[in-house]
């Protein structure tokens, strides 16, 4: 496993493609994260333990691990239960990060049993957040996870209209003044000044996908301005 520490103030990148985009392939994802690398990237979040284990063939990178799939009984889909974790762990991961919204997981779950779930089976795994409002933050920080991540701001049905670089990052810089562990700032970080400013605040690292990783939205950016 890679010393964790090396991500602080660094730069993480997400590569991911689901099963409809373009990319999806454990291959592409591996080059993906190796292009990341030669680019200065000090960590890599990643999706399915497939696309981990080839990840883990082309980069030595702490990689934060997940597993996005969708359950009937719940709206939460990054890593929502057990299942999910064990794949994470047969591939070996700095850091598994999980849904950590007030939404509940499959099979009625809470957040708080799956969490103590969680930490009975494997007491040494470092855990991360992905929090859509301030009050889920500081409830997982309470909770004990090792890495609070902003990563679903706008994306639940509690947050909806909330944005991360609102008023200069508010939410951040919030959850920064009552946190006790380390915030991962993540989600619509999309330009190198807004990545600078998170770290200037006190973000402990940021994550930034679809911008440097998603080329059919990338590319759209650039075609609807001819529109």
């Amino acid at each position: 496993m890679n010393n964790i520490e090396s991500i602080k103030g660094k730069l993480i990148v997400s590569c991911q493609a689901l099963p409809h985009e373009p990319l999806h392939s454990s291959f592409i994802m591996g080059r993906m994260a190796l292009a990341a690398k030669e680019g200065g990237a000090h960590g890599i979040r990643a999706n399915t333990k497939e696309d981990i284990q080839e990840i883990h063939t082309q980069v030595d990178l702490p990689v934060i691990g997940i597993v996005k799939r969708d359950y009937e009984d719940s709206k939460v889909y990054i890593t929502p239960t057990m299942k999910e974790i064990d794949e994470l762990m047969e591939v070996g991961v700095e850091i598994i990060a999980l849904d950590a919204t007030i939404n509940t997981r499959p099979g009625g779950k809470t957040l708080t049993e799956f969490y103590k779930e969680i930490r009975e089976k494997y007491p040494d795994q470092l855990l991360m957040a992905d929090c859509s409002t301030v009050e889920e933050m500081l409830y997982a920080d309470e909770l004990g996870f090792d890495f609070i991540g902003t990563t679903l701001v706008g994306y639940t049905e509690q947050s909806k209209g909330l944005k991360i670089e609102h008023n200069d990052f508010e939410i951040i810089r919030e959850v920064l003044a009552k946190a006790k562990h380390p915030v991962i700032a993540e989600g619509n970080i999309n330009t190198p000044e807004k990545v600078k400013r998170v770290i200037e605040l006190g973000a402990y690292s940021v994550v930034v996908g679809s911008i440097i990783t998603r080329p059919q939205l990338i590319t759209k950016s650039f075609a609807d301005v001819l529109e």
